[in-house]
């Protein structure tokens, strides 16, 4: 069976492409990993991928191209905060028969691509709490209950889009165009408060198109978390754990990733996996201009004004 990993990146994301494929190769060596190219500007990121890890690059950009201007075409240039992420749906066309899909701002503590095992008995296999903790948000708005689009069983089947596992023939192409237009013409049943774009369309399409799903997390009460923002993880050798549950990941969905933030030194580790890390600039911080100890000297008194009111 021909499987593997795709990923989805640019050269913008060139650190946290290689901190990913350092941990997907700390546990396996051999697994095939695809490149989908964001955008044009991503011939750094893979040379440097595939010296480094054999990452090869999505064999079919004339496909690819083909769909950017077909996802251009159905949507209305203020539908989608950001189409190109729309390009990770290429993978139900692309070289392997069943793949795992991983956002770059993720690592992962274990040989990733075993729970392409769970796809013998389901067509989509996904690993998170977005359907316990944020429930419809950043997906669906109230509308898909109030008019029946999905049903409450269904709903319990969201899921967050950085991380999820799939195969070929679960629909055509022309399938996907027909569920891509569907989403265009309803606006309202998505939830795109906090700019997602490919989370809320790539729940449509997978709810519409697959019966037998199976979210990792809801087979134990075991199965860790994994959200960079879960401040409880500990870490040993390299490894986080949740208790004494490891990991299989940990994801910064909507948390920064840069110096001070959230492990920030273990995704150092895997960055740096291999190579001499160089000494971390230390910016120092920036005086109060004169407009601004203006400013804050006027809020000061307001605040004061306020207080003596109450």
């Amino acid at each position: 069976m021909n499987r593997g990993i795709y990923i989805v990146a640019n050269d913008k994301v060139i650190d946290n492409a290689i901190a990913l494929l350092n941990s997907i190769r700390y546990h396996d060596r051999d697994v095939s990993v695809f490149l989908i190219p964001f955008n044009e500007q991503y011939k750094k990121v893979a040379n440097i991928l595939k010296q480094k890890h054999n990452v090869e690059i999505f064999p079919d950009l004339d496909f690819l191209e083909k769909f950017t201007q077909k996802v251009g075409e159905i949507f209305d240039r203020d539908f989608l905060n950001n189409p190109n992420k729309m390009r990770k749906l290429v993978q139900w066309f692309g070289p392997l028969n069943e793949f795992l899909y991983i956002d770059t701002d993720i690592l992962v503590f274990e040989k990733i691509v075993d729970i392409l095992n769970y796809l013998s008995e389901c067509e989509f296999v996904c690993c998170d709490y977005h359907y316990k903790k944020r429930q419809l948000a950043d997906i669906f708005s109230s509308v898909v209950k109030e008019q029946g689009i999905f049903s409450d069983r269904e709903l319990e089947d969201v899921f967050n889009s950085g991380f999820w596992a799939s195969k070929k023939g679960i629909f055509s192409e022309s399938q996907l165009y027909e569920l891509l237009q569907e989403c265009a013409q309803h606006r309202e049943y998505f939830d795109f408060s906090y700019k997602t774009t490919d989370q809320p369309i790539l729940n449509y399409i997978i709810l519409k198109t697959t019966q037998k799903r199976l979210n990792l997390v809801k087979i134990s009460d075991k199965e860790p978390g994994s959200w960079a923002g879960s401040q409880h993880f500990t870490e040993k050798d390299h490894i986080l754990y949740d208790g004494e549950n490891r990991l299989r990941y940990l994801h910064w969905a909507g948390m920064p990733m840069i110096p001070g933030s959230a492990y920030r030194e273990l995704w150092e580790y895997y960055r740096y996996l291999g190579e001499t890390k160089p000494p971390q600039v230390v910016v120092p911080p920036q005086q109060e201009s004169q407009w601004q100890k203006f400013v804050t000297r006027i809020k000061q008194q307001i605040k004061k004004a306020i207080g003596k009111r109450k």
